[in-house]
């Protein structure tokens, strides 16, 4: 995946993205309870393209940065087209990110 994928760490952050350098034309956010992130990236990302591969142009990128209250994940990407249908798509991600089976295999995969 390496090769393919950008991967960029720092203290409290970690970001995997298609291209460089990552954008966010379409986003959604949550917050997860403290787990690997490199594995939850990896996961949420894979998720999201099953479900937004139809976009023309989408590139996924997934941030993920510590708080609080846990990770705060931004998940989305680039995409080629704009306006209406991308709001729509956002909505697509954070039922994604709030997809109760979906957060349980990530916790899964994912646990320190």
């Amino acid at each position: 995946m390496a090769d393919r994928w950008h991967i960029q760490t720092a203290e409290g952050m970690f970001l995997l993205a298609r291209h460089w350098p990552p954008r966010f034309d379409i986003a959604g956010e949550a917050v997860f309870p403290e787990m690997r992130a490199d594995r939850l990236a990896r996961q949420i990302r894979q998720d999201m393209w099953r479900r937004l591969q139809h976009i023309r142009g989408f590139s996924p990128v997934v941030e993920i940065r510590t708080c609080a209250e846990g990770l705060r994940v931004r998940a989305g990407g680039r995409a080629a087209i704009g306006g209406t249908a991308l709001e729509r798509e956002a909505l697509t991600i954070v039922d994604l990110l709030n997809s109760p089976s979906c957060r349980r295999r990530w916790a899964r995969w994912a646990r320190l």
